[in-house]
């Protein structure tokens, strides 16, 4: 089993290789699971990290970005902060690790690590298909996270947050997720770098919404600006179900989130939101795919980036039509201010259309602030930085109002100023 035989491994595959090796007696999981986790690091191993040459990953070069990882052992213990939403009900992780929680009204939640020592996590690990670089490394590593369960017709009056800490190090979380038919709930799922140290984080999330179920979904991505971190969510969308997914980057010095999504169920709706905040000489990647199975199937898409200095980001977003998938309306656009010279991002939107009476679209743009919006506002007394930090919060600002959770839009309005107002 020798990594891209024909090449000699980079620092960071050399450094993956070590820590499985190092970490492989004391994994969390039963015989399944440990032989799932031997089957996916085998097939990374021999695969490598992706390279430019693989066209999912052509503008964000794994193999070559990642120069190396930190230490694999926890750096310091975190310390829990106030939940995002005040009054939502916090489930901890700390260097990847759960804690005990109180119980939800018509939430079940467990530990994921209970999931892996029973053995019923084993065929969720084995499932990351080819070419799938994150649920190999995440599936290879991962030691906890938490198992949501929302009862049917369940409707919790909080927004449930995940809140994953650590503060350096390596760290690798799942979170599974089933909401029953007819339920409704908000989950947070917030990541965050509460140290100095520098971090290499993976994180996955597995979800399934029932027939009729009604989910708000947010990512909150607020990494150091040394840290790695690959995040994946899959999802499984079941007849008339709803998400509204919210996608927040405002952190990392190496991002990828991955957002793949099946409408399995007529009359299924799914919803993107994204914001992506990018600085110094920082480097995100979104890329989604998205396969409309089923007739009678509703989606939009639209990403807002912002992006400063030397930062680099990409949005991939392919949507593909079914044969069978008639009378699907899908949307996709992609907005981006760049407000350097030195700045860059790259757009890849593609659709795949297979049946005949279907309504969809994709566009982008790319430009700078319009000056005459800023003139408008200095000729009323506004300095000009000043003027250009409320003109870039009135472009990403609009897609966190659409939420219906007042509490929930301030909150996240914070997250988005603070950012602008240390960067801008």
């Amino acid at each position: 089993m020798n990594l891209q035989a024909a090449n000699r491994p980079t620092a960071a595959e050399t450094a993956l290789i070590d820590a499985y090796s190092a970490q492989i007696g004391d994994l969390p999981g039963d015989g399944a699971v440990l032989g799932a986790r031997d089957i996916l690091f085998d097939d990374l191993k021999k695969a490598g990290l992706p390279s430019r040459r693989i066209e999912a990953w052509h503008y964000t070069d794994l193999k070559a970005q990642l120069r190396g990882l930190p230490e694999a052992a926890p750096v310091v213990t975190t310390k829990a902060v106030m939940p995002l939403v005040e009054g939502a009900r916090l489930l901890e992780l700390r260097q990847g690790e759960s804690r005990e929680n109180a119980g939800l009204e018509g939430v079940t939640v467990s530990s994921y690590a209970e999931s892996l020592h029973s053995g019923t996590a084993a065929e969720a690990l084995a499932a990351r298909g080819k070419d799938d670089a994150i649920g190999r490394i995440n599936g290879s590593f991962v030691r906890d996270g938490y198992v949501l369960t929302v009862a049917a017709h369940a409707a919790p009056d909080k927004p449930i947050e995940i809140q994953a800490s650590q503060g350096g190090g390596q760290v690798h979380s799942r979170f599974p997720a089933r909401f029953g038919q007819g339920s409704k709930a908000t989950v947070i799922e917030r990541h965050r770098n509460a140290g100095e140290a520098t971090a290499f984080v993976t994180s996955v999330s597995d979800l399934v919404l029932d027939d009729g179920a009604e989910v708000v979904w947010i990512i909150v991505q607020q990494q150091g600006p040394s840290d790695t971190h690959l995040g994946q969510i899959k999802v499984k969308l079941g007849a008339d179900a709803k998400l509204r997914l919210f996608v927040i980057n405002t952190g990392g010095k190496l991002v990828r989130q991955e957002v793949h999504v099946v409408t399995a169920g007529e009359g299924s709706d799914f919803t993107l939101r994204g914001v992506n905040l990018l600085g110094g000489d920082s480097h995100t990647d979104v890329t989604m795919t998205l396969g409309h199975d089923v007739p009678n199937t509703t989606s939009t898409e639209i990403i807002r980036n912002v992006v400063f200095d030397k930062a680099r980001g990409v949005f991939q977003g392919m949507i593909r039509v079914a044969p069978d998938a008639q009378k699907t309306d899908a949307r996709m656009a992609c907005n981006t201010l760049l407000m350097s010279d030195d700045a860059e991002f790259s757009v890849k939107p593609e659709l795949e259309i297979f049946a005949d009476d279907v309504q969809c679209a994709h566009g982008a743009t790319v430009a700078d602030i319009q000056k005459n919006h800023l003139y408008y506002l200095m000729s009323r007394g506004i300095p000009e930085k000043q003027a250009r930090g409320l003109l870039i919060n009135a472009f990403v600002a609009e897609i966190v109002e659409e939420l219906e959770d007042e509490a929930l839009v301030e909150a996240l309005e914070k997250v988005i100023s603070g950012w602008l107002d240390h960067h801008g």
